[in-house]
């Protein structure tokens, strides 16, 4: 055992040795990424906290708390190991690829990665699978494996431990994305059978597994309409059945009811997911039209954006390095978490930008949402994304969103007490 451990010691150095200098010359690219990750950690908290308040002031029921923290850890989940789960309104898109490409990859060429997070978090059992990879042909010819081969390893991993509901799920969704819908299905059905039914990621599965089914007879049948029906008992704000629900109504020529399940879905879903369902609501409409019958008011399809020109003043650009980050957003009035919000540097100064609904921290909290925001430029003297004195600071101003047109202009003037 302990020749095992120092192997696994020696080939995670010699990776991490011929990692860590292109990971080195590309740092500056990676720090967006890394902030954005502390900036939604600092957010989660922040807001959880907030429900927590609202809880205990009476002002919020436990159920609905329940549910919004539940989203929120889902967001927050979903967001640091990069793979957003939704479902599109074009029944022959499936998102997440490349997130889950990443994953699969890191997986596989960064022992260490996989065997301290798996080791942590009791998922152990897929170490092996790395250890296994030394003696397959990839590694031998010094090349990266192809998808096929990663797949061929996580199935034999699986076919000796076949209870790692974790493998299957990674399994079920690789599936997705290579077009074996009929794999898929029989993994997620794995997932199903392993996974406790009281756990947060449940529903999430199950209304997966429909979509899988979806993909599988080509249409909503009353297999796949079954399974809807099962995941939105369980969990009536999951987003893929959500999709396929209305994508059953609109194939029904119900276009009314699919606007209205689309509608529900757009409350929850991820910026990328969202754009696909309006182009659904779209269609809907548009065959609404095509009838002659009367439009329903959809106000999600409002493009809302609010243009920016942030700029600095010469005295306080003088005392700042080019790569210092600055941080842009827009926020409910009184509030602290950001409905939009985007990261620059210093040296991107003066820029002119717009912020809308792609750049929400989470679903529930879009521009779109609010009638009224205030809308700032700081400079993070420390590199984090929360304020604290000595930041650079431009005023606040408050505006309505709805009427906005003309560019805003804030300049970046103030030292923050």
């Amino acid at each position: 055992m302990i020749q095992l451990w120092a192997g696994i010691a020696l080939l995670t150095l010699l990776a991490l040795a011929f990692i860590f200098l292109p990971f080195a010359k590309t740092r500056k690219q990676h720090e967006a990424a890394i902030d954005r990750t502390e900036e939604n950690i600092h957010i989660f908290k922040e807001r959880l906290a907030e429900l927590e308040a609202e809880r205990d002031a009476g002002t919020l029921q436990p159920a609905t708390f329940d549910e919004l923290k539940l989203e929120l850890e889902k967001n927050l989940l979903e967001d640091a190991e990069g793979q957003p789960s939704s479902v599109n309104a074009e029944p022959t898109t499936v998102v997440g690829k490349p997130q889950l490409m990443a994953v699969m990859l890191i997986a596989i060429l960064i022992p260490v990665m996989g065997l301290g997070l798996y080791h942590q978090y009791g998922n152990a059992d897929l170490v092996e699978l790395t250890l296994n990879r030394q003696d397959q042909p990839f590694a031998k010819e010094g090349r990266q494996p192809t998808v096929e081969e990663v797949v061929g390893l996580l199935e034999a991993e699986l076919a000796k431990k076949p209870d790692n509901a974790e493998g299957w799920y990674v399994l079920a969704t690789t599936y997705m994305n290579m077009g074996e819908f009929t794999k898929a299905t029989e993994a997620f059905q794995k997932v199903l059978l392993i996974l406790p039914s009281e756990s947060p990621q449940y529903p999430l599965v199950m209304g997966q597994y429909a979509q899988a089914l979806y993909f599988v007879n080509g249409d909503v049948t009353d297999e796949v309409r079954q399974q809807i029906e099962l995941t939105l008992e369980r969990e009536p704000n999951e987003v893929t059945a959500l999709g396929l629900s209305g994508i059953d109504q609109y194939s029904q020529g119900n276009f009314n009811q699919a606007i209205s399940v689309w509608r529900k879905a757009l409350e929850f879903a991820e910026p990328e997911a969202a754009e696909s369902i309006k182009n659904g609501i779209r269609s809907a409409l548009t065959s609404l039209e095509e009838a002659g019958e009367p439009l329903p008011d959809v106000p999600e399809l409002v493009d809302v954006a609010l243009p920016l020109t942030v700029s600095i003043s010469s005295e306080l650009l003088a005392q700042l390095s080019p790569d210092q980050p600055v941080f842009i957003f827009a926020r409910a009035v009184g509030g602290k978490i950001p409905v939009a919000a985007a990261r620059f540097t210093v040296k991107d100064l003066p820029i002119t930008i717009s912020l809308d609904d792609s750049m929400a921290m989470t679903p529930q909290m879009r521009l779109s949402s609010q009638s009224e925001v205030e809308v700032g430029a700081r400079i993070s003297m420390s590199g984090q994304p929360q304020a604290s004195p000595g930041d650079l600071a431009s005023p606040l101003l408050t505006v309505t969103v709805a009427e906005q047109e003309e560019p805003l202009n804030l300049l970046i003037d103030h030292v923050v007490q």
